[in-house]
């Protein structure tokens, strides 16, 4: 079992950045994949960006890309989300996940956080 706890969220102005953490308990971080996913009121989750067990591998979502990097700690069990140059766009509540696999379906992950929101408006 895993457990993830996202942090970081919040409400920013456009252009602003903000860094995401997902804080994870119960088995070493480095044996899962971890994606970043979002979901907006009304829409669907959709991927945001992944990174490969050992992150040796990141993958990001075209709306995203140049944007949003990806990263981890394995030290400290962690995994972060940096954002910048934020539109209003990407207000949706983020979620992270753990898998075996980076992929950018959810269904690829088999575990959850609870999500954090994320608010972009002047």
């Amino acid at each position: 079992q895993v457990q993830l706890v996202e942090s970081g969220g919040g409400l920013v102005q456009p252009g602003g950045s903000l860094r995401l953490s997902c804080a994870a308990s119960g088995r070493t971080f480095s044996n899962y994949a971890m994606g970043w996913f979002r979901q907006a009121p009304g829409k669907e989750r959709e991927f945001v960006a992944s990174i490969s067990r050992f992150g040796r591998v990141t993958s990001y979502a075209d709306s995203v890309k140049g944007r949003f990097t990806i990263s981890e700690d394995n030290a400290k069990n962690t995994g972060y989300l940096q954002m910048n140059s934020l539109k209003p766009e990407d207000t949706a509540t983020y979620y992270c996940a753990a898998g075996l696999i980076g992929a950018s379906q959810p269904g690829a992950y088999g575990y959850w956080g609870q999500g954090t929101q994320v608010t972009v408006s002047s």
